[in-house]
């Protein structure tokens, strides 16, 4: 696989919002590889930031196991300040969570886990007319190569 490099993802705003993952870290882990990447906006709390986790783990049966998780933190409205006049700073409300996982066999091949992941990406998308399957990046690097960033 490449290098672990920024990303660049436009969200499903309205007016769609061009965001850019900073690349953080890979560490390996009891046979697992872990890349990790985070938006990196100055004006926003690091544990308030959009962020995305790629693992691959090959498991004892032999499958591996392909991991995308996107992690997008919503951030609590501050309105006023109490009777002393102190306004707290906002926090994290909660996190929606995306997870894309794939199982696939030793013996799978590469044609073989693009065609799952696709199928998989039109059916979110609801694409229902011929699209051509990404072939490079770090998802379709770690599903289709089942290889994770160094």
């Amino acid at each position: 696989m490449s290098q672990i490099s920024d990303i660049t993802v436009f969200d499903g705003a309205a007016t769609p919002v061009s965001h850019t993952l900073k690349a953080i870290s890979v560490t390996r882990d009891k046979g697992s590889v872990i890349a990790e990447w985070r938006e990196g906006l100055s004006n926003v709390p690091v544990n308030a930031q959009l962020r995305v986790t790629m693992k691959l783990q090959k498991l004892p049966s032999g499958v591996y196991k392909s991991e995308q998780r996107v992690v997008v933190p919503v951030m609590e409205t501050v309105s006023g300040q109490n009777s002393a006049g102190y306004t707290a700073a906002p926090k994290v409300a909660y996190e929606n969570t995306v997870v894309t996982t794939g199982f696939f066999h030793e013996r799978s091949d590469t044609a073989g886990r693009r065609l799952a992941r696709q199928i998989a990406i039109n059916l979110a998308g609801n694409v229902s007319t011929t699209v051509a399957a990404a072939t490079s990046g770090p998802l379709p690097e770690l599903f289709d190569l089942l290889a994770a960033p160094t």
